[in-house]
């Protein structure tokens, strides 16, 4: 088979004369010729004289594959799209281009998955897409006219695959300053524009009570800041940038693959330019990059109540942006160490006061650590082994209310001696004997 290009025709060779012809109508009607029946070789032919192969017919005649529908009348095949663009776009077939673009140009800001999060809209993005780059084509619309999807699909290379929806969308808009409201979409078109610095991370570590009560830090940094021989362009001084011939000026480049499962293209950056788009002498102080690594110190003001783990947040403090684009900012991780004697469990502290027996059973008032310095604490008579006792208001802080804080509980445990003196053996035993007539006395 060879397909040999005539004008805005394409024939197909097989060696054979066409045995059936394609009368183009509304219907898109495929009547057979009288010699269909007798040969094996097909051909299709439209008024316009535009010659389709053999795989041509079978995308129409098999067109039920497609999910289209299509009913037999007598010996007539009538075929209908699978989908009508026109009314994907909301537009009429008489519409003219700037018609079709302006209806493309408002349902792709509707649909665009940027914007909107609902369950499907991705797919009608797509679909909108789709339909405009036919509607928009006068090769395509004429086919697509004449003959549905079938046509386009059988038409030849490159006919029925689709672009990259977002391509098309960022071709469309840029210049136009994205999509409005500050959503530029950060395509080719925006590739020379200001960029915002990356954010920088910093590890902070805390002792135990700087940690509960907040402390102010100094702290020393490393970051990237405009370069200031350049201001921040990347050019050496007295030089002018030009457009990138690789690229076009566009940042980046498409490369094309035609698989069996259709063409996939790959959208990089141009490795010319590193996708900016433009050529320049680099600056000697950045080497073109704009921007040369400094330290600076920073005062930190730490909240009281932060734990491990909490994130603190200083805005512009990170990287400087490319092309006078805003600083990122500056995340500090905190990280806080153990204390020998106070354990925390989120606003509250934890402490294990070990007492004899005898305290336990008269009661005492003993010397308590907490994070406030030694507190007295007493211990009421009668505490059995286990009992947790609540020192209010003696724990962390609550993040950003200083004024509420948690509290300290106190776990008692009662210390039972392993070894009597004589004495104290004597003294136990008449205890015991005490215990056994007060409890025959209660039994009566």
């Amino acid at each position: 088979m060879a397909i040999i290009p005539c004008g805005n025709t394409w024939v197909t060779r097989w060696g054979v004369q066409p045995q059936c012809i394609l009368r183009p109508s509304t219907t898109n009607r495929l009547l057979p010729s009288p010699n269909c029946a007798s040969s094996g070789n097909r051909s299709l032919a439209s008024q316009n004289s535009a010659f389709y192969s053999q795989e041509s017919l079978r995308a129409l005649s098999n067109f039920g594959t497609y999910n289209n529908t299509y009913h037999r009348r007598g010996a007539r095949l009538i075929v209908r799209a699978e989908r009508d663009y026109y009314s994907v776009l909301g537009v009429s077939k008489n519409s003219s281009k700037s018609e079709i673009k302006s209806a493309y140009r408002k349902l792709a800001r509707s649909y665009h998955p940027d914007v909107n999060k609902e369950a499907g809209a991705e797919e009608k993005f797509k679909e909108i897409s789709n339909a405009y780059e036919v509607l928009s084509d006068d090769e395509k619309r004429s086919i697509y006219d004449r003959y549905g999807e079938a046509g386009l699909k059988g038409a030849g290379a490159g006919m029925g695959d689709f672009s990259n929806p977002f391509d098309l969308f960022e071709s469309l808009f840029e210049g136009m300053g994205g999509m409005g409201g500050g959503m530029g979409m950060g395509g080719r078109g925006s590739r020379n524009r200001a960029t915002e610095g990356e954010d920088q991370v910093y590890n902070l570590v805390l002792n135990f009570k700087e940690a509960v009560f907040g402390v102010e830090k100094e702290i020393e940094i490393t970051r990237l800041e405009t370069c200031n021989t350049c201001d921040g362009s990347g050019a050496k001084p007295g030089t002018n940038a030009s457009k990138c011939s690789t690229c076009s000026g566009q940042g980046q480049v498409i490369s094309s693959a035609r698989t069996p499962l259709g063409v996939f293209q790959q959208v990089m950056a141009c490795s010319t330019c590193g996708g900016t788009g433009e050529i320049s002498t680099p600056c000697n102080t950045c080497g073109g990059d704009g921007r040369v690594r400094k330290s600076k110190r920073i005062s930190l003001k730490v909240p009281a109540g932060v734990d491990s783990g909490s994130r603190l947040r200083v805005r512009s403090e990170g990287n400087a942006g490319r092309r006078g684009g805003p600083p990122g900012d500056l995340f500090v991780l905190i990280e806080v160490l153990a204390d020998s004697v106070l354990r925390r469990d989120d606003t509250n502290i934890l402490y294990t006061c070990k007492v004899s027996y005898i305290d336990a059973i008269l009661g005492t008032t003993t010397k308590m650590p907490t994070v406030d310095g030694m507190v007295d604490l007493k211990i009421p008579a009668g505490t059995q082994p286990g009992t947790t006792l609540v020192m209010a208001g003696k724990g962390v802080p609550f993040l950003n209310k200083n004024n509420t804080r948690g509290d300290q509980l106190v776990k008692v445990q009662v210390e039972i001696p392993k070894r009597l003196s004589g004495e104290e053996r004597k003294l136990i035993e008449e205890l015991a004997d005490l215990n056994k007539v007060k409890a025959t006395n209660n039994r009566r």
